[in-house]
C-alpha cells in the first residue's frame, strides 16, 4: 500500500509541476484541498488548533498591541534558529496588520512600552501582557512563544532537512483581563512519497521545499484569521484611531 501511494505521489507531483497554475484555479483542487484537512493520515503534519471561550464572541474589539513572542524551545527539538522569536513576530504582526478591521499598535509603540517591564519569560509572560495592555489602553494583546524553528537545508526542489516551524498564541481581552482565545500552530513538510496527501502544499509551492518563513507566515495567517473568526470587531469610523 505505501509503495503504491508513493508511486500516486510521483504521478500526480509531475502532473501537478507541468500546469501549476491551471490546477490550483480549478474546483476539483479546492476540493482536494479540503479533503486533505479533514482526512487522517499517518505523518500528516499537523497544522493549526485553536480554541476560543464560549463567549469571546462578546468581546468588542477596536485596537489590539502585539507583544514580542518569546524563544521557548522544546523540549523535544529543541531546534530554534537564531532570531526565530522575532521573525514569527514579525510574520503576526504583519497579518493582523494586513488583515485590517481593527487598529494595530505599530511595533515601536509597544516596544517603547515594554522597556518598562522585566524581560518576559515564561513565569510572567501573562502579567506583563495584561500589564502592556493597561498602558498602552488596547482592548486586547496578542502574545506567544515560539517552539521550534528550523531552517530548511538545501534546495528549493531538493532538500536534505525539510524546514519546521511550532509557536503558540494567546489573546487576552482586557477588559475581563481573561484569556479567550489561543492557538497551537505546528508544520513541517513532508515529501509526497512520505505522504501523498500533502500535495497542496506542494503545488502550491510549485513543487519545492519551502523555507522556515514561509511556514511561519502560513501560520500567522491561519492564526490571525481564525482569531479574528472568533471575536466581533468594532467598525472602525472615519478620523477614528
Amino acid at each position: 500500500m505505501r509503495r503504491l501511494l508513493q508511486g500516486l505521489a510521483l504521478i500526480l507531483l509531475a502532473a501537478a509541476l507541468a500546469g501549476c497554475d491551471l490546477i490550483r484555479q480549478s474546483p476539483e483542487y479546492d476540493h482536494l484541498t479540503n479533503v486533505v484537512e479533514q482526512l487522517p493520515f499517518p505523518g500528516k503534519t499537523p497544522g493549526l488548533e485553536a480554541h476560543a471561550v464560549r463567549s469571546s464572541k462578546t468581546v468588542i474589539i477596536h485596537k489590539i498591541a502585539v507583544m514580542p513572542l518569546i524563544a521557548r524551545p522544546d523540549q523535544v527539538t529543541g531546534e530554534l534558529a537564531q532570531g526565530a522569536a522575532e521573525a514569527v513576530t514579525a510574520e503576526v504582526y504583519a497579518r493582523a496588520t494586513i488583515i485590517g478591521g481593527w487598529i494595530v499598535l505599530t511595533q515601536a509603540e509597544v516596544e517603547d512600552a515594554m522597556q518598562q517591564f522585566p524581560p518576559s519569560n515564561a513565569a510572567d509572560f501573562d502579567q506583563n501582557a495584561l500589564a502592556l495592555g493597561r498602558k498602552l489602553a488596547v482592548d486586547g494583546v496578542l502574545y506567544g512563544s515560539v517552539h521550534e524553528y528550523r531552517e530548511r537545508v538545501g534546495y528549493d526542489y531538493a532538500a536534505q532537512t525539510p524546514a519546521a516551524v511550532a509557536f503558540s498564541l494567546k489573546f487576552v481581552d482586557m477588559k475581563s483581563g481573561q484569556v479567550i482565545w489561543n492557538a497551537n500552530f505546528a508544520r513541517e513538510q513532508k515529501a509526497l512519497t512520505q505522504n501523498v496527501l500533502d500535495l497542496p502544499t506542494f503545488i502550491n509551492n510549485s513543487g519545492r521545499w519551502v523555507r522556515a518563513h514561509d511556514l511561519a507566515a502560513q501560520g500567522a495567517k491561519e492564526a490571525i484569521d481564525n482569531l479574528q473568526s472568533k471575536i466581533t470587531i468594532e467598525p472602525l469610523l472615519q478620523g477614528q484611531y
